[in-house]
């Protein structure tokens, strides 16, 4: 299979461009931009980590997915069997501090791929957001009310809907992580500020003691995308996250980063009203029809994100 991936280069992508490249056709598409807001330096170093755990015979593209001509010349060129789309701007915080390109990339650039998918591609994977649900009671299931709060969980269930529009053309599966964390990601999630802050000894403020994140490992979800880009699903979501059996709330997530480091204090504070109350996805669908298999737990996850970050911590120096 041919399968050209948008943001192959970015944190969950460049993993999932490693799952699937030893036995398919990749082509990577990514504008490598630090979306002027992550330190330009951080971000050029760890899309240079990311390339190098490649192969190099793998091609890609630096482009700009809001050009339509230059997204077409890939299809044209490559000639793709799969799409899959992770390029977009990453989190509400980012998405705020410049809701008008961030627009452009989440709908102009999506409508861009869909249309170039058309009469080339057989299947579109859409990577949404646990965000599209907004606040939700823990184990949510796929078939769930949507009511995104905030522009990027908005965007994201735009981009659900537009991509559903296009199902006379192709096949389309729709993914919901979150939480996603690991090695090579930049420092402005909330796990990468917990281990990071640890690190350097900083008092962790967590917003919200008892929130829970389904917190899952980056190649958890490069699995489930995998899967879902490979198996024979089509015109349907599903919720992509590790669901722990026991919930992890903020404040265990930034005691486990201090537990782990040996450095670092707690400071509770209340919960930010700016971002939804959520838990734990319900992964039962991923599991049955796709064969998803989540294999990091939390604690594990945690050690090994770590350990990257002490051999790595010079990336996250400003």
């Amino acid at each position: 299979m041919k399968i050209l991936i948008s943001g192959g280069l970015g944190f969950i992508g460049h993993e999932v461009v490693k799952l699937l490249s030893p036995d398919h056709a990749v082509m990577v598409v990514d504008n490598m931009t630090n979306y002027d807001f992550i330190p330009l330096d951080q971000m050029m170093k760890l899309f240079q980590m990311r390339q190098s755990d490649l192969r190099n015979q793998i091609p890609t593209r630096r482009i700009d997915i809001r050009d339509r001509s230059t997204v077409q010349k890939c299809f044209d060129d490559f000639q793709p069997d799969c799409v899959i789309h992770l390029a977009s701007y990453p989190r509400q915080k980012v998405v705020q501090e410049n809701p008008s390109v961030a627009s452009e990339v989440m709908s102009t650039g999506l409508i861009n791929l869909l249309e170039a998918s058309k009469g080339i591609a057989s299947k579109f994977v859409y990577i949404s957001s646990s965000m599209v649900y907004g606040d939700f009671e823990d184990m949510v299931t796929e078939k769930h009310e949507c009511n995104p709060r905030g522009q990027y969980a908005i965007m994201k269930y735009m981009g659900e809907k537009l991509v559903e529009d296009y199902k006379k053309h192709f096949d389309y599966t729709i993914i919901r992580p979150s939480a996603v964390y690991g090695p090579r990601d930049v420092e402005d999630r909330v796990l990468s500020k917990f281990v990071l802050g640890a690190l350097r000894g900083e008092v962790l403020k967590v917003n919200g003691a008892s929130e829970i994140l389904d917190f899952t490992y980056s190649t958890d979800t490069a699995q489930g995308i995998a899967l879902a880009a490979t198996k024979a699903c089509k015109y349907d979501i599903y919720n992509i996250t590790r669901c722990e059996t026991k919930p992890i709330t903020l404040e265990k997530a930034a005691l486990t980063a201090i537990s782990l480091v040996g450095h670092g204090s707690l400071e509770l504070l209340d919960r930010d009203q700016n971002f939804p109350s959520r838990g734990r996805l319900d992964t039962t669908r991923a599991i049955r029809d796709l064969g998803f298999n989540p294999t990091v737990n939390f604690k594990d996850g945690c050690q090994q994100f770590v350990d990257w970050m002490k051999a790595h911590d010079t990336i996250y120096k400003s």
